[in-house]
């Protein structure tokens, strides 16, 4: 929504103020201007990237449209899970506990938290880890370590969809600006009309470089900017994990691991020591 909302105040003071200085919009509804730019910029965004890359170039943007963020509920949801599976851990067998990680979507345990089984990286990020631990024989700063790695590439692999779109971004501009030596061509081809006819061919022309420059610094650079901040916001919920999962290899008790894991929450969308207490033990969702 507040992408949507952003383009319309854009469009709104753009469009505004070229009619209040006496502009006609009519000049800017130039459709074969916007074909070359954006078929150009779509051409050039296949040639540079795998099929993989383009399909979640898609995806983020949806993410970017709906700020598909992590919200307090989410991180409660991630704690709670990890309580309840350091208590196991705490408490059982080591052939208890994978049966449960070996098999998650069969697990009471994880049957109670629904959107942690849909989210298969962290669904497999935490598993994993869990049996590693239970394994017993590596180290707390090894498995930091290990940890640190595969965040660094999921970050990586998350913002590919970001990097992709800044390509188009950057050359839109000039992508706009061949747009316009194209309709320059076209106007040159028309010396020999009426200076009104050949005022309007170059005023077109115009339009492809005008359309350029705001494609990319106003819808695909803001775009972008959001999608980086999504998936940054995304990635920090495995930091959470790693944060609470050491502390407890570090022979902190469940309880208070989770204040490794909460501490490491955003100010704004961090919950309180009290709402942790109730989804863990006081009754929420993992209890």
């Amino acid at each position: 929504m507040g992408i949507l909302i952003g383009l319309v105040v854009a469009l709104g003071a753009m469009l505004g103020g070229f009619v209040a200085m006496g502009g006609h919009l009519e000049v800017l509804v130039q459709p074969f201007e916007y074909v070359i730019i954006l078929g150009t910029s779509l051409g050039t965004f296949i040639i540079g990237n795998s099929a993989k890359t383009i399909k979640d170039t898609g995806k983020a943007m949806g993410e970017a449209l709906k700020n598909k963020v992590p919200h307090q509920s989410d991180y409660l949801e991630v704690l709670g899970l990890l309580h309840n599976l350091m208590r196991e851990m705490r408490s059982k067998s080591r052939s208890e506990v994978e049966a449960h990680i070996d098999d998650p979507k069969e697990s009471t345990i994880f049957q109670a938290y629904p959107n942690i089984i849909a989210n298969t990286s962290m669904l497999n990020f935490i598993c994993d880890y869990a049996r590693l631990i239970i394994i017993g024989n590596a180290r707390p700063h090894e498995i930091e370590a290990l940890m640190e790695e595969e965040i660094q590439t999921i970050h990586h692999d998350l913002l590919k969809a970001k990097h992709a779109l800044q390509d188009v971004t950057d050359g839109l501009p000039a992508i706009g600006i061949v747009a316009a030596v194209l309709g320059v061509i076209k106007a040159m081809g028309a010396l020999d009309q009426p200076p009104e006819v050949l005022g309007h061919l170059i005023g077109a022309a115009l339009v492809g470089t005008f359309a350029g420059i705001f494609f990319s610094y106003g819808v695909f650079g803001p775009i972008g900017a959001k999608i980086k901040y999504v998936r940054e916001k995304q990635v920090r919920v495995f930091v959470i994990v790693k944060a609470t999962l050491i502390a407890y290899m570090n022979g902190a008790m469940p309880q208070v691991a989770l204040e490794y894991g909460r501490k490491v929450i955003s100010a704004a969308d961090r919950p309180t020591i009290d709402q942790v207490e109730n989804e863990t033990i006081g009754g929420g969702s993992g209890a």
